[in-house]
């Protein structure tokens, strides 16, 4: 006999060995399944024993259907009393694949009807039909025209596997959780001795397939119900004898069973519905679990070794994706301090999301969780041996120099004035062009623990001259250098590089490692992110901006436009401002705003964040602010508001600003475009203006003082010339 056995997609190769250590003969993979040959008992066998199938298909008939005519034709042709008992039951599943009958629905339709008008000529009376657990359950498979009809011998889909009754959210089918295991080595890691643990193990699919592989409990043994029971052909005899042998290994297996499975889960429900599934799989006494998050993960005492195995939330809900990569990063660092010399087989559904776990992947698998296409990453946790690192090129060695240099010029006053966030180096050496800023934060997941450093490195574009090799080797020198002198390790250094694109130069894709971090400047913290955006959420070179804001907002109503994370609105609460509007068109950045303004206590109807274009808040808004302050960005075009050149825009942006500045108020205009020239001409019948640009650089920043502009515009007297 010829058998196809499905299964999803990626798990192709897999289930041909599987078929293969069972006996089946002349096993070759096709998309989405397996072909091979044997006995009817290797049918029976593929469905009680596979871990990776879906289906177990037995054709019996291949013949032309390029119109519903031929297709029927084809049905009737065959001698339906061999298959079903006229008072049976029969389903029919169809597909169709570039054929001129494109309706699934109406093909199964066409052959039911085929079979049933057969039955009521023949026998006077007709099968029925039953959708969940027919007598026979037929698979039509019609391509380019020709009809593939065979006998479905699972009857449902073997992932089904008889105990899973209490399935939670999103749950992981049982088969790709076989495939997760067989990937992960579990087998041969629980032969040596290891254990299994899922630190969110959800209703406990795969540490129940785990204890099961490993007891050798046939996966189909807990069924009640296959395809082939009400089928004509069906072999009671033989079948009994498999599964007469197939509990027996189960009995043996159970009893030698070692309690090596550990799961957990934040979810009380999750736990609830593992332990309930592991009662009904007759593995319980070997499974235990419990209630904490992935920040209390640890390793099971006594055990060195095993597999940690997950499948961590993909965060398909909304609102959810946000949370991710923190808890993505929670659980790489657990895995990271907590499991040395184990291995780890972890799903993911977001490249994205991989990189948030801070671990390297040895090897990687495209599966699919449904629809939904995956990563499987292995991950060998072995910690790595420590080389001595090779001694430092002239270059860098000169670059180390002037790093300390420029720590020990800024350090002291630095100290003396509370500055914890600074630039540190600033293509000082034309070789190692990058900037260097150094901050001293806490992570916000730990808000209590002692601040750290961190180093955020921005790559400017190398020379054209400069090969792309040399530029590569001069960063990876940069970040090593400036991590020893600052004693800093890698993963606590941001990297942003920058890539050739379309257009030019452009920087490339980013983190998601979720790392929120909390800055402190002078008396208030804000939340800053150094790897998951281009920006980090405070502008260190506009730091005695916020402070002179801070200054002039004193019992004045404050206005801050473009207003990114909201920094300078925290700033001018803090000095004293009656109250803050904060306007910004990105909801991200007006999310960062409000947190930033709840971490140093400032909520409610005062402290107001406006989701608008700037220049249609100003056209539409009524309100009078005895301080304005406008940090547009260089150029943005937004599909959600109209075109923005800040040279080309700027007397038009601070001209719209003077119907809504109090008497006596001021616009603090700033940017960061370095070739900037304020039309004070077009700008003087309106305003008084005060270049303050100079004494708006910090002192970490006066190597580089056309960092930014800035000016004090207040209102002209209307009595003025």
């Amino acid at each position: 006999m010829r058998f196809f056995a499905t299964c999803a997609k990626g798990l192709e190769y897999l289930l041909r060995d599987e078929l293969v250590a069972q006996g089946a003969q002349s096993v070759r993979e096709a998309q989405a399944g397996v072909h091979f040959e044997g006995a009817l008992v290797d049918g029976y066998r593929a469905c009680l024993e596979s871990r990776l199938a879906s289906r177990v298909l037995l054709p019996i008939a291949r013949f032309d259907a390029a119109d519903p005519e031929q297709l029927a034709a084809g049905v009737a042709a065959i001698d339906w009393s061999g298959h079903l008992a006229a008072d049976g039951t029969l389903a029919v599943d169809a597909v169709c694949v570039i054929s001129q009958i494109k309706h699934s629905q109406y093909a199964a339709q066409r052959v039911k009807d085929a079979i049933v008008d057969q039955f009521r000529a023949v026998a006077g009376t007709r099968p029925g039909v039953d959708l969940e657990r027919p007598d026979l359950r037929l698979n039509l498979h019609l391509k380019r025209d020709q009809a593939t009809l065979s006998i479905d011998l699972a009857g449902t889909s073997l992932h089904r596997r008889g105990w899973h009754a209490n399935p939670v959210d999103a749950p992981l089918k049982e088969n790709l959780a076989a495939a997760i295991l067989l990937r992960g080595a579990w087998p041969a890691i629980h032969a040596g001795g290891g254990a299994l643990v899922d630190p969110m193990c959800g209703s406990g699919t795969l540490l129940i397939e785990g204890a099961l592989m490993a007891a050798d409990v046939a996966p189909g043994l807990h069924r009640d119900y296959f395809g082939f029971l009400g089928w004509r052909g069906h072999d009671a005899a033989l079948w009994a004898g498999l599964l007469a042998d197939a509990k027996a290994r189960a009995e043996r297996g159970l009893r030698e069973l070692a309690g090596v499975f550990y799961g957990s889960d934040i979810d009380p429900a999750a736990i609830r519905a593992a332990a309930r599934n592991a009662q009904a799989a007759g593995v319980a006494g070997f499974i235990r679990l419990e209630r904490h998050d992935v920040l209390r993960l640890q390793r099971p005492a006594g055990l060195e070794r095993g597999l940690v195995v997950c499948n961590p939330p993909y965060g398909e809900r909304l609102g959810e994706r946000a949370e991710l990569p923190a808890l993505y990063r929670g659980l790489g660092q657990a895995l990271a301090q907590q499991f040395g010399h184990w291995q780890a087989a972890l799903i993911i559904s977001d490249e994205a999301l991989g990189h948030a776990l801070g671990l390297g992947a040895h090897k990687r698998y495209r599966l699919y969780n449904g629809a939904l296409e995956c990563s499987l990453l292995l991950i060998d946790l072995a910690p790595r041996e420590r080389r001595e690192p090779k001694p430092l090129s002239d270059g860098a060695l000169m670059l180390k120099n002037r790093a300390e240099k420029n720590w020990r010029n800024l350090r002291k006053r630095a100290e003396r004035e509370g500055i914890e966030n600074l630039r540190v180096y600033d293509r000082d050496l034309p070789e190692y062009a990058a900037a260097v800023d150094l901050y001293l934060a806490r992570e916000e997941l730990a808000p209590r623990a002692a601040p750290q450093r961190w180093l955020h490195v921005q790559e400017y574009q190398a020379p054209a001259s400069v090969a792309e090799d040399v530029a590569q080797l001069r960063l990876r020198e940069l970040v090593r250098v400036f991590g020893e002198v600052f004693e800093v390790p890698r993963e606590r250094i941001a990297l942003k590089t920058r890539k050739r694109g379309k257009g030019g130069a452009r920087y490339g894709r980013f983190d998601a490692r979720g790392a929120w971090l909390l800055a402190r400047e002078g008396n208030l913290d804000f939340r800053i992110n150094l790897f998951d955006y281009l920006d980090t959420g405070l502008f260190l070179d506009h730091r005695l901006v916020r402070a002179k804001l801070g200054e002039l907002a004193r019992g004045q109503s404050f206005l801050n436009l473009f207003a990114y994370t909201a920094s300078a609105s925290v700033h001018a609460a803090a000095g004293g401002a009656s109250e803050t509007t904060s306007v910004d068109l990105s909801a991200t950045y007006l999310e960062w705003a409000t947190r930033n303004l709840l971490q140093n206590g400032y909520s409610g109807r005062e402290h107001r964040l406006v989701q608008v274009d700037a220049m249609a808040f100003l056209a539409s808004d009524r309100g009078r602010y005895g301080v304005i302050y406008v940090d547009p960005p260089t150029f943005s075009n937004s599909k959600r508001a109209e075109d923005f050149d800040v040279q080309r825009d700027h007397v038009a942006l601070l001209k719209a600003c003077l119907p809504r500045l109090a008497s006596g108020g001021v616009v603090v205009f700033s940017n960061n475009y370095r070739r900037f020239r304020l039309d004070e001409e077009a700008l003087a019948a309106a305003f008084e203006i005060e270049d303050w640009s100079r004494g708006s650089i910090p002192f970490d920043f006066v190597r580089n003082p056309s960092i930014h502009g800035c000016w004090l515009l207040r209102r002209r007297s209307p009595w003025a010339r």
